[in-house]
């Protein structure tokens, strides 16, 4: 395979023409998308460059510590993405969004670096920080989009969940097919996805993969290991959060609270 091709300012600047061709047209079409796509633009370069920087620092102390830091940061950061999306009302919310993304991610990633890659350090920031990263980043929308429907089916059937527990239904039982379709409705982007994949759109991992130089065979053989990550994950999340949202919506005495 022939050497990256790398980029330098001159080249980043270039690129910068197509968002300039991108406010034009906004400006063509008077869309008034001019600032946002502006501000998208600082934002999306100034965050990426921090990234690299602090990913290059964490890869070459190469230090467990560092690894698990920068996995908790942006853990916390996606639990709380996802419980804005979900419910700032409900109690807890934000410990169950971040303990079901922590154990869908603990769970995938160990089995994945201990059985499957099997690095020479467990922590080895080229594997762990990439492989967590993307699952859960995939769990934060997959949580996000399981809660919102749990909450907002629960908070619009009162009346039937209170019928089913005045004849004798459990909590559990009064919403559990609420929390059925609420874990299928938090899989179904990945399931889309899953059966799409490399017929219609090539992959974004993939594509990175590729223009790094990397084999397209080797290539193909992590986004597989990759999506299967991701579909596991997504799962172990949505049940483990669903199951923790509905105990907040009923008190000791099994009654729903509104």
């Amino acid at each position: 395979m022939p050497e990256l091709i790398k980029l330098d300012l001159a080249d980043l600047a270039i690129a910068m023409g197509l968002m300039a061709i991108a406010i034009g047209l906004s400006a063509w079409e008077k869309l008034g998308l001019e600032l946002n796509l502006a501000l998208a633009t600082g934002r999306t370069i100034l965050q990426l460059l921090v990234l690299g920087y602090v990913f290059d620092f964490i890869f070459a102390v190469n230090n467990p510590w560092s690894v698990l830091a920068i996995l908790a940061v942006m853990l916390t950061i996606m639990a709380i993405v996802a419980r804005n999306r979900i419910s700032q009302k409900i109690p807890h919310v934000l410990p169950w969004v971040w303990g079901s993304i922590l154990a869908s991610t603990a769970v995938t990633v160990f089995y994945v670096n201990f059985l499957i890659i099997q690095p020479d350090r467990w922590y080895e920031p080229r594997y762990v920080i990439p492989l967590a990263g993307i699952v859960i980043g995939n769990a934060m929308n997959a949580a996000a989009i399981a809660g919102e429907r749990l909450v907002s089916t629960i908070n619009a059937s009162p009346l039937e969940i209170e019928t089913r527990l005045s004849l004798g239904a459990t909590p559990q039982q009064a919403v559990e097919q609420y929390r059925k379709e609420a874990i299928r409705a938090g899989l179904i982007p990945t399931l889309n996805q899953m059966m799409i994949i490399g017929m219609v759109a090539l992959p974004g991992i993939t594509a990175g993969q590729l223009l790094g130089g990397i084999n397209p065979l080797d290539a193909v053989s992590y986004e597989i290991l990759i999506m299967l990550m991701v579909a596991v994950a997504n799962l172990l999340t949505t049940v483990v959060l669903t199951r923790g949202l509905c105990r907040q919506f009923f008190n000791s005495a099994a009654q729903l609270v509104r």
